[in-house]
C-alpha cells in the first residue's frame, strides 16, 4: 500500500471538480491521506503544472501522484500510469509529468490505463479526473497493480516536454523563463550555480537582456531586499534565478511568459 495519493490540476477552487475527486478517493478507500498540490494551476497550462509538480515531487512522500492539466480533454489522447522512483504518476499523456519523472530519476514502466472496470460508470467525457484517475488511483493505493491497469507502453513512446536549460557562453548564461507563480514571479531556467561561474555573487549587479531590452538588476538572497516596487533578482527555492517586483508583479511588469529568452551576465 503507499503512503498517499497527490492531486495537481488546473480545476480552481471556484468549483466543486476538487470536492468530487476527493469524494471518489474516500468512497473507495477512506483511509488514504490526500496532498492537493495545486489547484489553481491557470487552465490548459501543462508547462506550469509540469513545473510545479517538478519542484514539489521531492519533498512529497512516495504514493500515487495525480496531474490533470489538460487542454486536450474530451479528445483521444491516452490516460497513463508511471512508474518511476518508487512512485505511480498517472495523467494524460501530454508531457505533463515528463519533468517530475526526470525529478524522480526517469520513467521505469508505463502503461495506458485502458481497464474500465475500474473507472466510475457512466464516464463523463470531459471529468476524467473524477471518473477515471481518481478511482484509479484508490484502487492503486489500496493495492492495485499497475499491470491491471491496460496494456504495456515503452517509455521511450511517452510525451515529453523539452526541458528547460540554460548555456554558459561568452561571458553570459542564456535560458528561458520556466514558470511564472501566482505573485509575478518569473522563474528562469538559469540556476544559481550558472550564475556563480559567472563569478556573480549575492550582493552584485546583474546585466539582463530581455530581447533586445536590457537592465541592470541586484542580485539578492530575496525580493524584501530591495524596496517596494523595486526589480530584483535571486536564487528562489527551487535554485532556480528568479526576476521580481518587491510588492509588484515582474512578469507583467516586464512582459515576461513562460517560454522568453532571458540572457544574464556580470556588469562590466
Amino acid at each position: 500500500m503507499t503512503s498517499v495519493i497527490t492531486l495537481l490540476t488546473d480545476y480552481g477552487l471556484e468549483d466543486g471538480y476538487v470536492a468530487a475527486c476527493h469524494g471518489v478517493i474516500a468512497r473507495i478507500a477512506p483511509e488514504a491521506r490526500v496532498i492537493d498540490v495545486c489547484h489553481l494551476i491557470p487552465a490548459g497550462d501543462v508547462r506550469r503544472g509540469a513545473a510545479v509538480l517538478a519542484q514539489t515531487i521531492p519533498y512529497l512522500p512516495e504514493g500515487v501522484h495525480i496531474g490533470v492539466v489538460d487542454p486536450g480533454t474530451g479528445g483521444s489522447r491516452r490516460a497513463v500510469a508511471i512508474e518511476a522512483g518508487g512512485r505511480v504518476f498517472i495523467g494524460p499523456d501530454n508531457g505533463l509529468l515528463s519533468w517530475a519523472l526526470h525529478a524522480c530519476g526517469g520513467a521505469r514502466t508505463a502503461y495506458e490505463i485502458s481497464n474500465e472496470e475500474l473507472f466510475l460508470r457512466p464516464v463523463s467525457p470531459t471529468f476524467p479526473g473524477r471518473d477515471v484517475l481518481a478511482p484509479v488511483a484508490a484502487r492503486l493505493y489500496g493495492g492495485l497493480r499497475t499491470a491491471e491497469l491496460g496494456p504495456e507502453i515503452p517509455v521511450s513512446r511517452l510525451v515529453t516536454l523539452p526541458e528547460p536549460t540554460s548555456v554558459l557562453r561568452d561571458g553570459s548564461v542564456e535560458g528561458e523563463v520556466v514558470s511564472v507563480d501566482r505573485y509575478g514571479n518569473a522563474q528562469l531556467s538559469i540556476t544559481a550555480g550558472d550564475v556563480r561561474a559567472l563569478g556573480v555573487r549575492v550582493g552584485d549587479t546583474l546585466v539582463v537582456w530581455l530581447g533586445r531590452r536590457q537592465l541592470t538588476l541586484p542580485y539578492r538572497e530575496t525580493y524584501a531586499a530591495v524596496p517596494p516596487g523595486e526589480l530584483v533578482a535571486f536564487a528562489d527555492s527551487a535554485g532556480l534565478v528568479a526576476i521580481a517586483v518587491n510588492s509588484g508583479d515582474a512578469a507583467e511588469r516586464l512582459g515576461l511568459p513562460p517560454g522568453a529568452h532571458v540572457r544574464l551576465s556580470p556588469i562590466d
